[in-house]
C-alpha cells in the first residue's frame, strides 16, 4: 500500500530554490499481532528504498513549533505585562492619607497610620499576599482612630480598584484558611465589582492594645465598598483576640493574592460570562 504524503511534511525546511519530488510512503503489511509495522520512504523516479523503521519511530520529523498540519503554532498572548500599581492621596478634615500598593510586588511592607496595631495588620497584608503596601496618614487619633482606620481602608480598596484595571486574565476568586494557635479564620471572596461583606468573627475582648476590635469590621467594610469586592469572613476558632483579627488579616491576604494572580489557562481573558467586571 502507498501513501502519498504532501511534499512540505516530507521535510520541514524546504528549499526555497527547488521544488521537491512527492515523498510516497509503503506501509509493509504486516501483522500487528506479529510484530511491529515497517514504513518505507521512496521519492524520484526510482523510488530508493530507505531502512526500514518501526512504525512507532517518527517518519517524518519536525520542529515542535509546528502544528499538526505544518503551520505554525501561535504564540501565547502576553499577560502581567509591568506591574499593577495603584496609588491614592485621600485628604479630608479629618485624615490626610496616602496608599500605594503593587499587586506584582514581593512582600514589602512600609506602614505608618499613627495606629501601630493597624500597621502590624497592614504588614501581615504585605507579607502574605507577595503584595507591596506603602500607606501613610495622619489623623484625629487624639478623638480616637475611627477616621484613620476607616480611611486607609477606603484608601486602599481605591487602590486596589486602580492596579486591577479590567481584571482580564485573573483568577477573581479566592479562598484560604489560616490558622493562628488556636484560632482559624476562613476567609472567601470574589472580585467581581460588586461590594459586598458578610462578617462574622467573635472577638472577645472590646480592645487589642489601644485599637477597638469593633474597627475590624469597619475596616473591611470600607475596602469592600471602594475596590468593589464580594467578600466573606468567617471564624472557625479562636478565643485569643489579637489571634483571631490577625489570623483573619493573613487569610485575607493569601485569599487576594490568589485572586490576583494570573491565570495561564485564560489567557488574558476576562473571567466573566459577561465578559466585563466592573462595579456599574
Amino acid at each position: 500500500m502507498e501513501l502519498s504524503l504532501p511534499s512540505h511534511l516530507a521535510s520541514c525546511n524546504p528549499t526555497p530554490s527547488a521544488q521537491l519530488p512527492k515523498a510516497v510512503a509503503r506501509v509493509s503489511p504486516v501483522s500487528l499481532s506479529g510484530g511491529a509495522s515497517r514504513i518505507r520512504l521512496f521519492s524520484g523516479k526510482g523510488r530508493r528504498s530507505m531502512e526500514d523503521a518501526p512504525a512507532r519511530s517518527p517518519v517524518v520529523s519536525c520542529s515542535s513549533s509546528l502544528q499538526n498540519n505544518g503551520t505554525p503554532a501561535p504564540a501565547a498572548p502576553a499577560i502581567g505585562t509591568g506591574s499593577r500599581i495603584g496609588e491614592v492621596k485621600r485628604v479630608t478634615k479629618e485624615t490626610n492619607v496616602a496608599v500605594k500598593i503593587n499587586l506584582d510586588g514581593t512582600g514589602v511592607a512600609d506602614s505608618s497610620t499613627g495606629i501601630p496595631f493597624l500597621d502590624h495588620m497592614l504588614d501581615q497584608l504585605a507579607s502574605h499576599g507577595l503584595f507591596d503596601v506603602h500607606v501613610r496618614a495622619t489623623g484625629d487619633i487624639h478623638i480616637d482612630d475611627h477616621h484613620t482606620n476607616e480611611d486607609v481602608a477606603l484608601a486602599i480598596g481605591t487602590a486596589l480598584l486602580q492596579a486591577l484595571g479590567d481584571r482580564k486574565g485573573i483568577h477573581r476568586f479566592g479562598d484560604f484558611s489560616a490558622p493562628l494557635d488556636e484560632a482559624l479564620i476562613h476567609v472567601a471572596l470574589d472580585l467581581s465589582g460588586r461590594p459586598h461583606l458578610s462578617f462574622d468573627l467573635q472577638i472577645p475582648t472590646q480592645r487589642v492594645g489601644t485599637y477597638d476590635t469593633q474597627l475590624v469590621e469597619h475596616f473591611f467594610q470600607s475596602l469592600v465598598n471602594t475596590s468593589g469586592m464580594t467578600l466573606h469572613i468567617r471564624q472557625l476558632a479562636g478565643k485569643n483576640s489579637h489571634h483571631i483579627i490577625e489570623a483573619t488579616f493573613k487569610a485575607f491576604a493569601r485569599a487576594l493574592r490568589q485572586a490576583t494572580e494570573y491565570d495561564l489557562r485564560r489567557q488574558g481573558t476576562i473571567p466573566s460570562s459577561k465578559g466585563v467586571l466592573s462595579r456599574t
